[in-house]
């Protein structure tokens, strides 16, 4: 049957098309419930870039990908660090990763091989907020003088679900906290005659409210007569030669 459901939903569309419908409006809810935390994290990106300082990244398993997002991306910030420690990234092994990324005392090793100064702003990606590394890093940045923006779900971060484990959960060590908006477990569509549900949104999400934030800082910088560092399209006439003039300022390739 037919209609409109809560969330703007149509009734009865396919399992895809209810999908496509929930992540546009989760999309569409960052430029309102969640638009004075992108503005608060577009300040912090600004102020950092402004004053010198670089932009990392962070995220395990899936939401390692909001990190790379980041880093080199055609229209995005050069002074982007992203962290990738292949253990806690799928393809070395998803079980693997799993495992490590609830272990406590893995952040600080990665710390050592990742310096981050004041100054600097660190991103943390993570549906939960719960797993050890994701606390321990955002807690070590902190106290290194690095404010944190956390990319959440404050849903699953609130709920039973969730791994904190007696830890604080990101989201109660973060300084900004944006919320993706999604269910418990990320995946939002039920499909009739099976058990689970699919369709997670926190990648698509969040990959919106990253690039959302890019695009405010860099109109900030520019109101403050500063000229961001934004790579072009290496498949675009000139990119090559823009993005290594970017890359290698002294002219060395």
């Amino acid at each position: 049957m037919s209609g409109i459901d809560g969330r703007g939903v149509v009734r009865g569309a396919t399992a895809g098309r209810r999908y496509i419908a929930e992540a546009g409006r989760l999309v569409a809810r960052l430029a309102t419930d969640e638009w004075p935390s992108l503005d608060a994290a577009a300040d912090l990106v600004a102020d950092a870039l402004a004053g010198g300082g670089d932009i990392h990244a962070f995220g395990t398993g899936h939401s390692h990908m909001l990190a790379e997002e980041l880093f080199y991306r055609a229209g995005g910030l050069v002074r982007v660090k992203p962290i990738l420690f292949e253990g806690l990234m799928l393809h070395a092994g998803a079980e693997l990763s799993t495992a490590l990324e609830r272990l406590p005392g893995i952040a600080a090793a990665i710390l050592d091989q990742h310096p981050m100064r004041a100054g600097d702003v660190l991103v943390v990606a993570s549906n939960s907020g719960g797993n050890a590394v994701v606390g321990e890093l955002a807690g070590l940045a902190r106290a290194r003088g690095v404010p944190v923006i956390a990319i959440l779900s404050r849903a699953h971060a609130s709920s039973a679900a969730s791994r904190a484990a007696g830890r604080p959960n990101l989201q109660d060590i973060a300084d900004v906290v944006i919320d993706n908006g999604g269910v418990i477990g990320d995946a939002a569509v039920a499909v009739d005659g099976f058990a689970n549900r699919v369709g997670p949104t926190s990648t698509v999400v969040g990959a919106a409210a990253l690039n959302a934030i890019v695009a405010e800082a860099v109109a900030r910088l520019v109101a403050r007569g500063i000229t961001p560092e934004v790579f072009l399209s290496s498949n675009v006439d000139g990119g090559d030669e823009v993005n290594a003039r970017l890359l290698h300022p002294e002219g060395g390739r």
